[in-house]
């Protein structure tokens, strides 16, 4: 049976309980809604929009956003297909979902901001900077680029000293994951976090049973499968962008994709840097949040 947490799981209650007068709302842009939580227009500095990724919500970044919203108006988006936002039948492509977040800014009548991406989330941040300069500041990608043609070769079976993303074969398959996983997502939860994450730990139990209540539908298992199914629409839109001109961090995670990274990102960009993050998986805003806000504080500025 998953972990069941005494406190409170829903969206207000997880914003009100950050410090830094973090609030909860949606925002009908691009044809769709998205839920997001903000520190408000009263926040001094640059805006900050972080955008999270598979298996996960905006919550993923709890542990960052009080430091961060010290030095910026900081905005958790739940993207497209995520926790609260809704789950469309199409639009999963990382530069629609670009178009989703550069939208809710002009909601918000904010011309540029900052973006820092995890997983799926650092491909839409990039997908947002090459179709969106003007609106883009700096990008920071954590432990993911953005797909590429080397992932269209990725083998299927083990590889020794590689990752094996098995995850990847089974979120194309349409409609199975929903049966096995409807009502246990927990399961898949905690072997990914078992091995995903240096110290698993790190993502303690009222975090695992937000994720949990997040995914544990059909619907919102076929949602988040289908931003995987988008990577060869992906891949081929990478082909048609220009490398980015503005400033572009990489963090990596020791145990993860640093050297991954590594030889990724240079070709993404004019003026790039990968940074490890050491005793850090792949959660490395829950595993290493002080070593993300000192890095994200220094390049963000």
């Amino acid at each position: 049976m998953p972990a069941h947490s005494p406190l409170p799981l829903d969206d207000a209650s997880l914003a009100a309980s950050l410090d830094g007068g973090f609030t909860s709302h949606r925002a009908e842009v691009n044809g769709t809604r998205l839920h997001f939580v903000d520190s408000g227009p009263e926040s001094t500095g640059a805006p900050l929009v972080l955008l999270g990724g598979w298996p996960q919500t905006w919550w993923q970044w709890h542990k960052v956003m009080p430091a961060l919203a010290r030095r910026h108006r900081v905005i958790a988006v739940d993207l497209r297909g995520m926790g609260g936002s809704d789950k469309p039948v199409g639009g999963y492509d990382k530069k629609t979902m670009a178009a989703d977040v550069r939208a809710l800014l002009d909601h918000l009548s904010i011309a540029s901001a900052h973006l820092a991406g995890h997983d799926i989330g650092a491909m839409v941040a990039y997908a947002h900077a090459a179709n969106h300069p003007a609106a883009t500041r700096r990008v920071a990608l954590l432990d993911v680029a953005h797909p590429d043609e080397d992932w269209a070769r990725m083998p299927l079976l083990p590889q020794p000293g590689v990752i094996h993303l098995w995850w990847f074969a089974l979120n194309q398959v349409h409609g199975l994951p929903e049966q096995l996983l409807a009502g246990r997502y927990h399961h898949l939860l905690d072997w990914l976090f078992t091995h995903g994450a240096a110290d698993p730990a790190a993502i303690d139990a009222r975090s695992r049973a937000v994720y949990a209540l997040a995914y544990d539908s059909p619907d919102a298992i076929r949602a988040g499968n289908d931003w995987y199914r988008t990577f060869g629409q992906d891949i081929a839109d990478l082909a048609s962008y220009a490398p980015v001109t503005g400033p572009l961090l990489a963090l990596g995670g020791e145990h993860s994709n640093y050297e991954l990274l590594t030889h990724a990102v240079p070709a993404l960009g004019a003026d790039t840097r990968v940074v490890r993050i050491d005793g850090s998986g792949h959660y490395l805003p829950e595993e290493q949040p002080e070593a993300v806000v000192a890095e994200l504080t220094r390049f963000f500025g």
